[in-house]
């Protein structure tokens, strides 16, 4: 593997109000599963890295209408990234708005390593309802299986099940899709019926429960890889055993 590929990490939790303390929540929880890596610097506009010496007090300030700036660790040769952006009602399941949290990380052995940490550790930050963290190269296919007769249609790839826009999902605790590592809190594992212990022994030997009674369940032991014909067959039955993910469940 190489810095070529990364981990995209994503969660889904409540929006942000005003200064929010999540906010430093997150990115302390980020670098608490990454040790050594120092997320102590921003963009400028025009690209150059700017050190953020008071980078607490800075991005406390920076928490304004839902979402997060973007801080990184300053090494363009190995770039690690967090930023929260604001989803607003009218996009979001249930009609309510939420916070959405992205992070960029290289797909190398050490990040592979701390995986679970940094999802566990960011979408409990958040107070999540849900994320992900998976491997871009899959990620952009998964997402592709988000399907609207009127607004995206198509076929998703692979012989995946389409999905639904997020807004078309009733709530939001319901996962929007899967990916390799999957953060689920206690209301999300509760709206998709997991664990079942009779049904889930696979997935529970891959899985950890979180401080807060939420679960991190790995779908493969290796990063997803759709062109690999067993991980393709863990992700289709990982859907077809929770009909709830992307709102595919008959209401």
């Amino acid at each position: 593997m190489t810095t070529q590929s990364t981990l995209d990490v994503i969660v889904y939790a409540p929006a942000l109000a005003g200064k929010d303390a999540r906010t430093l929540a997150i990115v302390h929880g980020m670098e608490r599963a990454l040790p050594g890596v120092r997320l102590e610097w921003r963009v400028a506009d025009d690209g150059r890295l700017i050190a953020l010496p008071q980078r607490d007090a800075w991005l406390t300030e920076g928490t304004e209408d839902g979402r997060f700036p973007l801080v990184c660790n300053g090494d363009e040769s190995y770039p690690v990234t967090i930023f929260g952006l604001r989803i607003p009602a009218r996009q979001s399941p249930g009609g309510q708005p939420l916070l959405d949290v992205h992070a960029e990380l290289p797909l190398d052995e050490a990040v592979i390593a701390a995986a679970s940490d940094v999802l566990g550790d960011v979408a409990e930050g958040a107070h999540a309802f849900w994320g992900h963290a998976t491997p871009s190269g899959a990620g952009v296919e998964i997402a592709r299986q988000t399907r609207d007769p009127v607004r995206k249609p198509g076929v998703p790839p692979r012989g995946l099940p389409a999905l639904k826009l997020p807004e078309k999902i009733r709530a939001p605790e319901i996962p929007h899709r899967l990916g390799w590592l999957n953060y689920w809190s206690a209301p999300a594992s509760q709206a998709i019926g997991f664990p079942d212990p009779a049904r889930d022994a696979e997935l529970l030997s891959r899985a950890r429960r979180t401080a807060t009674g939420g679960w991190v369940v790995q779908l493969t032991d290796a990063p997803l890889d759709l062109d690999n014909p067993a991980h393709l067959d863990a992700l289709l039955r990982a859907y077809a055993r929770f009909p709830e993910i992307g709102g595919r469940a008959a209401p």
